[in-house]
């Protein structure tokens, strides 16, 4: 499969583009600096672009089996800037889809965002879904509505909090309401994003990931 990856150069979304690559993928990796991805693979294409260009999202998303939207503002002053972050790029990319018939997307939200705020404790959700990351998570409520609203086959990825190390593959993934992990790697979550382009199991639904 030819899989792009939005916001691919760091973080999670560099971690989707080795697991995808390991996978035995195709991969494009879009990002305003595709050069700060250190990774050298035949199946690679490095795609300069703007996550919040409709031209730039619509010029990359054709030719593709799976999109995964990884894009993320690097603080919270990107937030500030643009309180739209998520959604507007995301947005951007289900229109691209669909005119281009491209059916998959996976697209990376965070754990407390929809109903999964459920399972944030009372600290969590008072200082900082209610506060200190107010923006992102407001946000990511607006992402979703639009991705469950987009008539694709989409996949939304909830982790909770984002951690370094290697690909455990030992991690939860639950698709109902129920208590996970708090924390999960970077390289777990990136398994679960490349396996939701891949297979039917999690299509239309949002999976809590903790590990």
């Amino acid at each position: 499969m030819k899989i792009l990856v939005l916001g691919a150069s760091q973080g999670t979304g560099a971690e989707a583009v080795r697991a995808a690559l390991a996978r035995g993928h195709d991969v494009t990796a879009f990002a305003r600096s595709p050069d700060k991805l250190v990774l050298e693979n035949s199946r690679l294409t490095r795609l300069k672009g703007d996550f919040h260009s409709r031209e730039s999202v619509d010029g990359a998303v054709g030719g593709h089996g799976a999109v995964i939207v990884t894009a993320s503002a690097t603080s919270l002053k990107g937030f500030k800037a643009d309180p739209t972050y998520f959604s507007r790029g995301t947005g951007y990319a289900i229109e691209a889809m669909k005119k281009h018939g491209v059916r998959r997307l996976v697209v990376l939200s965070a754990l407390g965002a929809g109903e999964s705020r459920k399972l944030a404790n009372f600290i969590f959700d008072k200082l900082f879904i209610s506060f200190i990351l107010k923006a992102p998570y407001e946000d990511h409520e607006r992402q979703e509505k639009l991705v469950k609203d987009s008539g694709l086959d989409w996949v939304i990825a909830r982790p909770g909090r984002l951690t370094n190390g290697p690909a455990r593959k030992k991690y939860v993934k639950r698709s109902e309401i129920v208590p996970v992990p708090m924390s999960i790697s970077r390289a777990d979550v990136a398994d679960f994003l490349v396996e939701s382009a891949e297979v039917d199991t999690w299509v239309c639904q949002a999976v809590q990931l903790g590990g």
